[in-house]
């Protein structure tokens, strides 16, 4: 009997495992560009354009080599628009009584297939270097749970950057190296641009059509959208910027909204480079001495470290992960997400290149649309969805733990120690923000002063009693209780009336 073999928008890896496990001279591969995916949360349009783009240059390449592959197009007047429904009708038109199935990487999708009414058999995806089950004995009887422990145990199983049983240089982690602030450099290498084929300009055609009220601009489109495009990216970063990455990784210009990244975590996440390659290959640039050991460290942390962390804890601690708020934060998403004007020149500059490119780099999101969200106490879940929405790169598996956990601390905890709070004090060292900002990162209080600087008291006032006693909090409330009543009094009340303001749709 015939069976079909499922292969999603982000699983476009000829060495998938539902593919090892099927048999292209009786299985039928099933692709399908469906409506239900694309607006489950409204999706950057170019995040749309790539991956139907990259999932047509892909069954073009598996028909290549031998397989049959039934593939739903949008516009294809039969097409049901769910991958549920799109699994049904190829199985009454080929006679198919099974699916196979690499696992999808969002609980959403996992569902949909264990409901389904034929049999599915979901593989495990080992693409990632950490399986499901040696994540969990990993984190078996842990209180807390270490990335950087994560993080050495991933060194040793993969060797990279290792000798002899012990880390290259003597370290495991250089971090503390790279914590820089770049200035502007009209030289800085730029990464390639990739001009749309006829594939890509007809699904960007189709992508304005049927997606005109999604936030975010379709063209310029400059994404690679297949293995090579993908190969090339690679080969342009470690052999141009790589040696810069380390130094310039949480730095932010207002002109430059690259610097020294990579911009391959689109390509890993549809599955056009694996993650062992790239690091395969950001190592041979460092003993080709093409790249400093504290650059490619980093780089390889964000990858079998940080990476396949957050995937460990989404798929260990179940479809709920991402439903957690800690903190009780209910407070609606602004305008400002979606593109309204700011006098906050930090997040007028990250919400517009998202806007723009789908693409803002981990400290802007993090430390930026992030920490606004956290010290002003937005609600986890809406700020869950606008990163989920906007961001090329972004799939729930690696969203939802950087922003329920890392970002918001609406996970109580699971993730990271503290929350990631700060004042303006930090965006203004680590960018060129400040400059054109209305208001001044100096000022602590009154009108003009940055809001992130009263927010940050008012957010550490409320939650006093669940982070007083954190050792690594413990100076910041000291530090408050040295001043003086009055500033007390007009930090919380500056903060409040920010609050005020932006709750009622004023500008602010």
């Amino acid at each position: 009997m015939k069976r079909l073999v499922l292969i999603l928008g982000d699983q476009l890896t000829p060495a998938l495992s539902a593919l090892r496990a099927a048999d292209p001279a009786r299985d039928v591969v099933v692709m399908a560009e469906v409506r239900a995916e694309g607006t489950y949360v409204p999706h950057h349009p170019q995040k749309i354009a790539l991956i139907l783009s990259a999932m047509r240059h892909f069954a073009a390449q598996l028909r290549e080599a031998g397989w049959h592959v039934a593939y739903s197009r949008f516009d294809d007047p039969d097409n049901s628009h769910t991958i549920a429904g799109e699994l049904l009708r190829r199985a009454a038109e080929h006679g198919a009584t099974e699916v196979l199935a690499t696992r999808p990487g969002e609980w959403r999708l996992i569902t949909a297939l264990d409901d389904m009414p034929l049999p599915v058999t979901q593989q495990p995806d080992d693409r990632f270097l950490c399986s499901d089950s040696e994540f969990a004995a990993w984190a078996e009887g842990r209180k807390q749970f270490r990335m950087e422990w994560f993080y050495r145990e991933m060194r040793r199983k993969t060797g990279f950057l290792m000798q002899d049983g012990q880390p290259v240089g003597g370290k495991w982690n250089y971090d503390h190296d790279n914590r820089k602030a770049a200035k502007p450099d009209l030289f800085r290498p730029r990464p390639p641009r990739f001009d749309p084929d006829a594939t890509t300009a007809e699904v960007l055609d189709l992508v304005a059509a049927e997606f005109p009220d999604h936030f975010g601009r379709l063209r310029p489109f400059r994404w690679g959208v297949t293995r090579a495009n993908a190969l090339e990216a690679l080969d342009w970063f470690t052999q141009n910027a790589l040696q810069h990455f380390g130094d310039e990784q949480d730095a932010m210009l207002v002109d430059d909204p690259t610097l020294s990244h990579s911009l391959l975590s689109p390509y890993l996440n549809i599955g056009l480079l694996s993650a062992h390659e790239v690091c395969a290959a950001a190592e041979a640039a460092y003993h080709a001495g093409k790249a400093p050991l504290n650059a490619v460290e980093g780089f390889i942390r964000q990858i079998i470290g940080w990476r396949e962390y957050v995937r460990g804890i989404y798929m260990l601690h179940g479809p709920g992960y991402a439903d957690q708020n800690a903190l009780g934060a209910d407070r609606a998403l602004p305008a400002l997400y979606w593109g309204a004007k700011t006098d906050m020149a930090c997040l007028s500059h990250a919400v517009a290149q998202t806007r723009d490119l789908a693409y803002a780099h981990h400290i802007q999101r993090l430390m930026v649309t992030g920490l606004f969200g956290l010290i002003a106490g937005l609600s986890p879940q809406a700020l869950h969805e606008w990163y989920l929405s906007v961001y090329i790169d972004a799939f729930e598996w690696v969203e939802a733990p950087n922003t329920i956990g890392m970002s918001q601390f609406a996970d109580g905890g699971i993730l990271g120690s503290k929350p990631y709070a700060a004042s303006g004090a930090y965006i203004h060292r680590m960018s060129d923000y400040c400059g054109d900002c209305r208001y001044k990162v100096a000022l602590k209080t009154g009108p003009d002063a940055c809001p992130f600087n009263p927010l940050y008291w008012h957010f550490l006032m409320k939650h006093r009693d669940r982070f007083a006693s954190n050792p690594r909090m413990a100076q910041m409330y000291r530090t408050w209780d040295k001043m003086d009543d009055v500033r007390q009094q007009a930090t919380l009340s500056d903060a409040e009336a920010f609050l005020r303001r932006m709750d009622t749709g004023k500008m602010v």
